[in-house]
């Protein structure tokens, strides 16, 4: 069977900035993304159905036979065995959310409703975790973490633990093969603790489950880090961060607090850069919204940072309770900033990142990286800038 991501277009305005340069079946929630969940339990690959300037990068490959899977679910045992079983005119649905659906080639060209009539339903009985505001990666990683660690972990063993660490609690730790972790306090009362391949937490470092520190992460010295919290695949994280989700080739390396937060890839904070994830009035936080062009309530008492693909900040920065910062940022200057900062925008004035400029300094970071900043990149980044001219909140 070939597979399919799809996503709901309010879904992936609401969670833009972090789905202007990937579909939204490839946000990290967890362990894994999205689509490598999905890949893993069913054992198979999957492409997407997506916004036109991303199918380069994340092409559609379609077949006679063909089944869409919304990108914004993680899937349970239940889910990955109705999907298997699917048959066409069958709609396998959460509630009101559609999860999956069967279609031809030409159905594909020519979509057509799930919910139409003479279409069945299968109602899933499990409750997935699913995403439809950027607020949910980080609010419901607890869960997340718990389900892929259970996956990935199962009838595997442990490589060893090095006897200088001090654990506490019943959850268990688990290392990949090269985890390194020395004299570090790993508490799991709460949840979990995954190391994946390759990563290192340093000495000193205390860490409160549930956490996932993935492949290649690596963890500084000192580092205190409240779950549940994700540090993604190349990641450096330092200082302070509570449950917070941190994709790829990001860098929190130094002191600062990170609270309730999302940051997205190749994104640097600064040293001392500190976010703010609770107001003084007790309030609920407001978040601006790219959908509704407004800022909107969260009905969360605790909201710290969004952060878009390859923006960065400069040491000291303060961010408000509830910022959202859109692709390419580069942030600096005194005080607090503003809770919107637009993609490609320029220090405190928040004048205008040229694109030139901005391509340059991505193809630096894509070379310290050791990844290749290709044509396909360029358009991306490119395209997103346009967007950006074209409606200037974006």
């Amino acid at each position: 069977m070939n597979y399919i991501l799809f996503e709901e277009r309010n879904v992936r305005t609401n969670l833009l900035p972090l789905t202007f340069m990937r579909p939204v079946g490839d946000i990290r929630i967890g362990i894994l993304t999205i689509r490598e969940k999905w890949e893993k339990r069913l054992e198979a690959k999957t492409s997407t159905l997506t916004e036109a300037y991303l199918s380069k990068k994340f092409p559609i490959l379609k077949e006679d036979s063909n089944v869409l899977i919304n990108g914004a679910v993680c899937p349970t045992d239940e889910i990955i065995d109705l999907v298997k079983k699917l048959h066409p005119n069958q709609t396998i649905v959460s509630g009101d959310t559609i999860v999956a659906f069967h279609v031809t080639a030409e159905e594909l060209d020519n979509p057509v409703d799930p919910s139409s009539e003479g279409i069945e339903e299968i109602q899933v009985t499990e409750n997935p975790v699913m995403i439809s505001h950027s607020w949910d990666i980080y609010n419901k990683n607890d869960i997340a973490i718990k389900d892929d660690f259970e996956f990935l972990t199962k009838d595997r063993k442990s490589q060893p633990l090095s006897k200088t660490n001090v654990v506490l609690g019943d959850h268990p730790v688990f290392l990949e093969k090269g985890a390194k972790v020395e004299c570090a306090v790993l508490n799991t009362t709460n949840g979990p603790i995954y190391i994946g391949e390759d990563a290192e937490v340093m000495e000193g470092s205390m860490l409160r489950g549930p956490i996932a520190v993935c492949a290649h992460a690596q963890i500084k010295m000192l580092a205190k880090i409240y779950g549940p919290t994700t540090i993604g695949p190349y990641s450096r994280v330092g200082g302070e961060v509570n449950n917070s989700v941190i994709f790829s080739y990001s860098n929190k390396a130094h002191d600062g607090f990170l609270g309730h937060s999302v940051i997205a890839e190749l994104c640097n904070l600064g040293a001392d850069t500190n976010t703010s994830n609770l107001k003084n009035t007790y309030d609920c936080v407001r978040l601006w919204s790219y959908n509704q062009q407004t800022f909107i309530n969260t009905h969360l008492l605790f909201c710290g940072l969004i952060m878009g693909d390859h923006s960065k900040c400069a040491i000291n920065t303060m961010f408000n309770t509830g910022t959202v910062v859109g692709v390419h940022a580069n942030i600096f200057g005194p005080g607090f900033q503003r809770n919107f900062i637009p993609s490609f925008t320029w220090g405190p004035g928040h004048s205008d990142y040229k694109l030139d400029k901005g391509l340059e300094v991505a193809a630096a970071v894509f070379k310290r990286r050791g990844l290749e900043f290709n044509e396909t990149e360029r358009e991306l980044l490119s395209e997103v800038y346009r967007l950006t001219l074209k409606n200037k909140r974006l």
